[in-house]
């Protein structure tokens, strides 16, 4: 079984995870910037100023700045039809509140825009992926304030005029359901709280975090309509990162707090971009945690008139839930579950569950009846070079074959699935921990946790894999 004609094969990056260059010319400090190291047990700092001596892995992240034709060529041996990347607000306005962009970092995307139309390669641009100039953040406390709207407006403006023959897909913010959980405050909205010292210190207010969600969703809604102002043929989508979520027994108890799960971690996002509303379960979210979101007059119009073209999310896991507060967690994505015996996980205990793709995707579809796309899936895991140079990284093409397969199953189901860009098709930087050593990428970069390395990159054996898989649009795995 093939995919349909015209489906996109790719991968995904995040500039703050890639593209390094923090500081080259004119770019301004982003929250990714101001984050330290970390490992799987030690959480990385947020240091409002930088610290001598400390390592900040974005800075130089695997310098995708200085490596971007290469990493193209790359790209296009593969057989690459899309590259899903992201712009770094700060190196188009470094303080996020400029009022005039910065020229030269809007070459560097004229530059990679023409290396990606040489090869054929679609760019998928995410305008904002946990790069929240951190000025904004320091003077407004990030998306808290109403006024960051009118910002990112002013830089989609930019972005749209400028690359509207370069770039037709579109994606407004990455998983912005993030926001939804104390994690995503200060990677997903800038918000930096008194007393938060590391991305899970436990350091919230809920309150000011769903107001942030809301002003995301005014600001996607308000670029959406611009977008298509400027012009007509942009197809332009939200980014959730998806939650699947069984519950652990038939206890109806079980059943509810699964569908809740659902509910609050996906649906709530998807219901407002995609159908342009906020869903009743909201409402009564909200009235109960005592959260009461503060809305202009126009925005319920703002968000029915800026409702996306299609969704688009990131699945790496499923979770388990039970009203039983004494089972044993298991750890994920952002957020955990209860363990799931049915199912093997990764070396960072991520839940490795291809089937859930296949039950997410045909859950979305039979929702929003939208285009859908996968644009992130893959496998973080410990890559060993043997003697010879190879990298036999079987266990990460075993985990996209079986997810592949699943998606494919899914089309066959009815599903309108176009897209699908794996995560990290390039090593980088992980989000989460700040580590090299969790690599996902069909390329190996020579850099280890510490920033140590040559940046040189090596073809695993998934690369060739994947490159017959796109050859033969899926049929061969």
């Amino acid at each position: 079984m093939k995919m349909k004609d015209g489906f996109f094969w790719g991968g995904a990056t995040a500039a703050n995870q890639f593209e390094g260059g923090w500081n080259k010319d004119g770019k301004g400090p982003s929250t990714s910037d101001m984050m330290t190291g970390g490992t799987h047990t030690t959480p990385r700092r947020i240091t409002p100023v930088l610290e001598e001596g400390t390592y900040y892995p974005s800075h130089e992240a695997v310098d995708f700045y200085g490596h971007y034709k290469e990493d193209i060529a790359m790209m296009a041996e593969m057989g690459f039809k899309m590259f899903r990347m992201s712009i770094n607000w700060s190196r188009i306005y470094p303080n996020g509140d400029d009022l005039e962009p910065n020229e030269e970092g809007l070459k560097f995307y004229d530059n990679v825009f023409a290396e990606l139309k040489k090869h054929n390669i679609e760019p998928l641009v995410t305008i904002s992926h946990y790069e929240t100039p951190f000025g904004l953040t320091q003077k407004y406390n990030g998306w808290a304030s109403r006024e960051v709207i009118e910002f990112y407006i002013r830089y989609c403006t930019t972005l749209f005029n400028r690359y509207k023959d370069q770039v037709k897909y579109w994606l407004t913010f990455n998983e912005i359901n993030c926001l939804t959980m104390p994690l995503g405050a200060y990677m997903a909205g800038g918000l930096l709280f008194e007393g938060k010292e590391t991305l899970t210190d436990g350091v919230d207010q809920p309150q000011t975090r769903f107001q942030a969600l809301h002003h995301q969703f005014v600001a996607s809604a308000k670029a959406v309509k611009l977008g298509h102002e400027i012009n007509p043929d942009f197809k332009i989508g939200c980014m959730v990162a998806f939650m699947t979520t069984y519950p652990n027994t038939c206890n109806p108890d079980d059943i509810l707090l699964a569908q809740k799960k659902d509910q609050l971690s996906n649906m709530i996002c998807g219901d407002v971009q995609v159908r342009g509303a906020y869903p009743g379960f909201a409402k009564r979210f909200f009235a109960e945690e005592g959260i009461e979101i503060q809305m202009q007059p126009e925005d319920e119009q703002t968000l029915r008139e800026g409702c996306v073209d299609f969704y688009s999310f990131s699945y790496y896991m499923s979770l388990v839930e039970s009203a039983d507060a004494s089972l044993d967690r298991a750890e994920g994505n952002l957020l955990g579950g209860i363990k799931n015996p049915y199912l093997e996980a990764s070396d960072w205990g991520w839940q490795i569950d291809p089937k859930g793709l296949r039950y997410t995707l045909n859950h979305l579809y039979d929702r929003y009846q939208v285009p859908l796309m996968v644009v992130e899936n893959g496998l973080g895991a410990v890559d060993v070079i043997e003697e010879d140079g190879s990298i036999q990284d079987d266990y990460r093409i075993d985990y996209l074959k079986g997810h592949i397969e699943q998606m494919k199953e899914a089309v066959a189901d009815g599903v309108d699935l176009i897209a699908y860009t794996m995560w990290g098709c390039i090593d980088l930087v992980s989000a989460s921990t700040g580590e090299m050593k969790k690599r996902y990428g069909f390329i190996h970069v020579n850099k280890d946790n510490d920033g140590k390395g040559d940046l040189s990159r090596t073809p695993k054996k998934s690369f060739y894999w994947y490159k017959d898989v796109i050859a033969s649009n899926g049929e061969k795995l």
